[in-house]
């Protein structure tokens, strides 16, 4: 997907819901998207003390010095991944969610410039990789999975990659904005 159609499907201040329950842990990822790519998603380091070895987006805990959601976004995938804030342009946000292990996540969508150069911290990420378009687009993905757990039957979302599992919070927010990408929503 071009740049002209990202900012046709996701305009500068996408419309999100914002959820505020007070006792989850505030945090923000970057939906970083590079056009005629696809969106960056890192594998996090096995000795991170949330969410070891788990794919993810680029985030985390958003800390008291952090002036917005986005800022805090954009401190952490420079942190984990080495992106330059200068290099990002800030389309807006999708929906909050929040886990069942209590962080409320503020997704924040963004462009990065085609070739963006990354870097892996090792303390926090062990891979860097791009879900392509073609995935986001494609109207058989992701794939629901159904689990017993907690004595109830519960949906999750699966996105199919060769090497990684993509579920959780990550599998949810990439649905989410492929639904946009898709216009269906």
């Amino acid at each position: 997907m071009n740049e002209a159609a990202l900012r046709e499907r996701l305009p500068v201040g996408v419309v999100h819901s914002r959820l505020s329950l007070a006792r989850n842990r505030p945090s923000a990822v970057l939906v970083a998207l590079e056009p005629e790519r696809g969106v960056w998603l890192t594998r996090r380091s096995g000795m991170m003390p949330n969410h070891a070895g788990q794919v993810s987006l680029p985030g985390g805990k958003v800390e008291p010095g952090d002036a917005s959601v986005e800022a805090a976004a954009l401190r952490e995938a420079h942190e984990e991944i080495g992106l330059d804030p200068a290099a990002v342009e800030i389309l807006g946000r999708l929906d909050d969610y929040i886990t069942g292990t209590g962080f409320h996540i503020a997704p924040v969508v963004a462009l990065v410039p085609r070739g963006v150069e990354l870097h892996v911290a090792s303390a926090e990420v062990e891979e860097i990789f791009c879900l392509p378009f073609a995935d986001l687009m494609d109207p058989e993905l992701p794939r629901a999975r159904l689990t017993h757990l907690h004595g109830a039957d519960r949906v999750f979302y699966v996105w199919p990659h060769e090497h990684h599992v993509i579920w959780g919070a990550t599998a949810e927010i990439l649905r989410t904005l492929a639904i946009k990408l898709r216009g269906v929503a």
